[in-house]
């Protein structure tokens, strides 16, 4: 076994305990650590494909952005996961049937999959006119080019879901002073500003 195949088996058996200790975990912060272990995993496995540039982006996005969002999260919101699990059971059944589904459909596409021996070893580029560039090239040039509509859908539809996930978190708590936009801009002169006239050498009483 050469040393590559040794990292591949090891870095691939990681990830896939680690994904499976983020469901398995009881603990929501624990699931979160397991899930940046598989995400760390899943980057040395896009280094030894050569992907160097997915791996850095996997470890700085996902890794330093994402998964320490979702830790952050679950710390600071009092969640009851407790009660959250009260319907496990009326939904296992289904959820194992789903999963199952699942599960046989990996199977039939690892079973039919092959890999061409000569496309690891292929070269970046046209071969034809000897143009060779590195995958960060081939990537963006491939994204912002015949993909660039999709992505464009892509970052439109993570918009809508980061407003749509502020809406849905965002809670009104009694004693805390928020800001009222109709209501600043319906006020008047007479609702601002109250004039009194106050006698010669006397105060003003409050």
């Amino acid at each position: 076994m050469t040393a590559a195949a040794a990292f591949f088996y090891l870095f691939a058996g990681l990830a896939i305990a680690s994904g499976f200790m983020v469901i398995a975990s009881r603990n929501p912060v624990s699931s979160v650590l397991f899930l940046i272990l598989a995400f760390v995993n899943a980057a040395g496995l896009f280094v030894l494909m050569g992907a160097e540039f997915l791996a850095m982006i996997l470890v700085v996005v996902y890794v330093g952005a994402v998964a320490v969002l979702f830790l952050f999260v679950v710390m600071m919101l009092d969640v009851d996961f407790a009660q959250l699990r009260q319907g496990f059971q009326r939904y296992l059944p289904v959820g194992g049937l789903i999963g199952a589904i699942f599960l046989i459909e990996i199977v039939l596409v690892v079973g039919s999959w092959t890999i061409d021996p000569g496309l690891v070893q292929a070269p970046l580029g046209n071969p034809t006119s000897g143009e060779s560039f590195t995958n960060t090239y081939a990537l963006g040039r491939v994204l912002y080019t015949e993909y660039a509509y999709f992505f464009q859908i892509a970052g439109l539809v993570l918009l809508v879901a980061m407003i749509g996930a502020i809406v849905l978190t965002l809670r009104d708590r009694p004693g805390v002073k928020r800001q009222n936009i109709a209501v600043q801009n319906a006020r008047t002169q007479a609702m601002a500003v109250e004039t009194r006239k106050v006698p010669s050498r006397q105060g003003v009483e409050v």
